[in-house]
């Protein structure tokens, strides 16, 4: 997730000087938090969010380069209909909307994907192979049942690029103590987490929100089972009952129509 949207700006770093970025980065704690948020309001109507704040001394040795990683994530944005907020110039919100879950996976997937950054810049240079490659997917399954839809999230995320960063063999550092990195999903009603392997990730839990610290060198599996409202079903049922209500009140309290407007015997003589 990090790695492969770093990808485009470090193809045009020279070997050495990338480097010397990367040698500096692992020699800092806590370079960078970046944290991943899915938010529902109803079937209807969601945000992706994300927060990626760096460390002030990764920033103040290579700030140009990681600077400009934060305006390729905001110029992504832009082109998914999002909009960024620059906290600080080491911290950035990006807020990512959608309307369904169908638009949230496509939407999801192509910000993270590699291969659109491989679509749009030159050839990779022999020193961005030795770049970790980070796989991502996301996808989301939908029933709807009139008033509620039940969806099923599934969320694979392979950091086992990250075990361990090296360079010709050489082990410089564990990305674990680099990178900050949580994805989170907010629900009107809550979430039921689906346990799945031998080591699942357990989330925290704080009222309708579930938040999952994701683990650098392994495979993260997320499978997450939610019911949102939805507005179309509960619209058409309040039309059924309005409807239903003024039928009822019609003939309950009201004379007949039928007799109300029927002719009138003829008078008989």
């Amino acid at each position: 997730m990090l790695f492969s949207s770093q990808q485009s700006s470090n193809a045009k770093t020279p070997k050495p000087i990338l480097w010397v970025v990367v040698l500096a980065s692992l020699l800092l704690t806590g370079c960078v938090q970046y944290d991943v948020g899915v938010n529902f309001s109803n079937s209807n109507h969601g945000e992706l969010v994300q927060h990626i704040k760096l460390g002030e001394r990764l920033t103040s040795f290579s700030g140009d380069y990681v600077y400009e990683w934060l305006n390729s994530i905001e110029r992504r944005a832009r082109k998914l209909e999002g909009k960024a907020k620059r906290i600080s110039p080491e911290e950035v919100i990006v807020t990512i909307p959608f309307t369904n879950g169908q638009e949230l996976q496509e939407k999801f997937n192509e910000f993270f994907s590699s291969r659109i950054n491989q679509k749009t810049e030159p050839v990779a240079a022999e020193s961005d192979s030795e770049l970790p490659k980070v796989e991502s997917n996301l996808l989301i399954e939908e029933n709807n049942f009139l008033l509620l839809v039940r969806n099923r999230l599934i969320y694979d995320l392979d950091l086992r690029s990250l075990s361990l960063i090296a360079s010709d063999g050489n082990v410089l550092a564990n990305a674990g103590s680099i990178l900050d990195l949580n994805f989170s999903l907010k629900t009107p009603l809550g979430a039921q987490n689906i346990p799945i392997g031998e080591n699942p990730i357990d989330p925290e839990k704080t009222n309708n929100q579930l938040v999952w610290k994701l683990r650098t060198g392994e495979l993260n599996h997320i499978e997450v089972v939610f019911w949102l409202p939805s507005p179309l079903g509960i619209g058409a049922l309040l039309i059924a009952l309005f409807v239903w209500g003024g039928i009822y009140l019609r003939y309950t309290f009201m004379p007949d129509p039928r007799l109300q407007f029927a002719p009138k015997a003829a008078v008989s003589e």
